[in-house]
This record gives structure tokens, sequence and C-alpha cells, in this order.
């Protein structure tokens, strides 16, 4: 196989919020850590409706190993997940390549780690979708503390543990199917799990902001945590029918053991059993109406196809941008 036939053609895409500071330090970042060698690399900003301009001098110098930069603006700010999905589809319509590479565009997601994530990816055979998968980060012991417990409640609801974000590398093959995942336009990572599409981690750190503050909120955090939940929909309301039926059982159980004592033994205080039975009836309803609740939802969402990327990004997609292509 010669160097040419070897040669990976890759897009990164990068979804930016006003974070043109950050996003110009890290075009020049992946410029220094890639290769011709083993890659033709293109760069997609993805602008998420920022409210400030594409700065016209973003790529200043030259860049050796980048081939080309471009900015696709959204109409409209559709938040970090949903601009992936359209970013994604976007590529796999318009931009033909062999992988994409997701990354955050405030350096968060370290650019000396996208060599190595191309490299897993290569000898992953080039089929197979890789995250970097964190297991370290940068900030403070209320945010991870946080995390900690919403990992739990993922696993416990899900019964997948998370340690992944949007930092990886999807293969052409697996972007066709990610492109038609309804669930991909609530949360990337979660759909790449839920389409059962292969996948594997290579361990990374969590880097540190190029360049001013994070504009996350601790409310988009949730947000961002339950659309991640959300995309297990089924999976979550099973569980939680499930819990509610064995909750019913000690329901019962309860309700029996009050029966017994009443009328089996003289222990019981006069009016106490009808109080106890009232309650636990009055429990025993509002947990078959949160079951029979749960049940019809799951049912309904299976006969509903919502969003669908690659046939509604188009919608969304404003202008196009070259912001750089190199000579030569």
């Amino acid at each position: 196989m010669t160097q040419k036939e070897n040669l990976l053609n890759l897009v990164i895409l990068l979804p930016v919020y006003n974070d043109w500071e950050c996003a110009a330090i890290l075009v020049r970042k992946l410029d220094s850590v890639l290769t011709n060698d083993d890659c033709r690399t293109q760069v997609i900003f993805l602008d998420d409706g920022s409210s400030s301009p594409l700065p016209r001098d973003l790529v200043k110098d030259e860049l050796k190993n980048v081939f080309s930069v471009q900015s696709v603006r959204l109409r409209r700010n559709l938040g970090h997940q949903r601009a992936i999905a359209i970013g994604l589809s976007f590529i796999h319509h318009q931009r033909p390549c062999d992988a994409v590479l997701v990354m955050d565009a405030d350096g968060q997601d370290m650019p000396e780690d996208v060599p190595r994530l191309i490299h897993k990816f290569r000898d992953a055979g080039s089929r197979k979708v890789i995250f970097a998968e964190r297991i370290r980060r940068s900030e403070n012991w209320i945010f991870r503390l946080c995390y900690h417990c919403y990992r739990l409640l993922h696993r416990m609801l899900t019964g997948i543990s998370v340690r992944v974000g949007n930092f990886s590398i999807v293969p052409a093959a697996q972007l066709a199917t990610l492109v038609v995942v309804s669930e991909t336009w609530n949360h990337y990572a979660a759909s790449v799990v839920k389409a059962r599409l292969p996948h594997d981690t290579l361990p990374t750190a969590r880097g540190e902001r190029l360049a001013g503050r994070s504009k996350l909120n601790f409310v988009a955090l949730v947000i961002h945590g339950l659309s991640a939940i959300s995309v297990f929909a089924e999976t979550v309301g099973v569980r939680v029918t499930l819990a509610i039926l064995a909750l019913l059982g000690v329901i019962v159980a309860l309700l029996s053991t009050v029966v017994a004592i009443r009328f089996g033994t003289d222990l019981a205080i006069p009016g106490w059993a009808t109080t106890a039975v009232g309650i636990l009836l009055i429990i025993a309803l509002q947990m078959l109406t949160m079951a029979s609740g749960l049940t019809f939802t799951i049912l309904f969402n299976r006969n509903s196809l919502s969003f669908l990327p690659i046939r509604d990004y188009q919608y969304f997609v404003g202008d196009v941008e070259k912001v750089y292509e190199r000579t030569g």
C-alpha cells in the first residue's frame, strides 16, 4: 500500500459558541501535532449561533499540516449536542471523508491526544468509534463530586457506566449510521452506545481552557446530563416500572401484615389498622398510576420518529465560509 493510499482523509469538527480566541489557538496547536504523512486534515468550526462574528484573521499564519479551515454557521443556537448532530450530518452529506474527529474548541480536549486517537483508530482497523476516556479531570472538587453522583444515577437508571464525552473519532461507515439515529439530536456519545455501534476507549486527561472562561453554567450541565439519560428512555422507563412493581410487592406484604395483626392478634390499637391500610392503598394506587403512565409513554415513543439528522439538518445550516485554505 502506497503512502497516498494510506493517507487518512480526516475532518475535525469543532462546535463553537463565541469562543473564537480559543478556536484560533486550537487551530495552531492542531497544526503542530498533525502530520501530512498520516492525514489530509480539514477543520470545520460549527458556529452555534454565536453573537460575536467570525474573526477575519482567525488563521493569521500559514498552516503546515491543516489543509483547510471552514466555518459553518447555524441559523440559531441549538446547544452543544444538537450542534454536533447537525455538523455530523453536514459532513456526511457535503464533505465526504474517511473519519470525523469531534472535539471541543476550548482546549479541554487536548490537541496532543489527537494523534493518539488516530493511532488507536488505525489499530482498530478504522472500523470503531474511539472515545477519549476521562481518567483525570481538571475541574474543582464540587464539580467532580456532582459528576460522580451523576455517574451513579446514570448507572442505576440505564445500567451503563459513563466516562466519555464528545472527544472521539468516527469512521465514515459508522457516521452513515449515526446520521439516521434520532437520539443523536439529544446526545452524541449516548447515541453511539444506543445504536450499538462498535466502539472503544483511549485513556486521556482533561485539559485546561486555552483562554477565557467557560460559558456553561450548572443548569446547562444538568440539562446535558439528563439529555444523555433521555437517550435510554425506554430502558429507564422499564427499570423504574420494575422498581415500582417491587415496591408494590412490599406494600402488599405490609398490608397482609396489618390485616394479620388486626384480626389475628390483640396488639392493634383501635383505628390503627384502618389508617395504615388507607395510607398503604393510597401509595399503592399512586405507584400503579406511575407504572401505567410510564408503560404507555414507552409504547407511544416507540411508534414516533422525531428529528432525523440526515433529513432535517439542512434547515439549520446557514452560511458556509472559507476561513483558510493552503496553497500548493
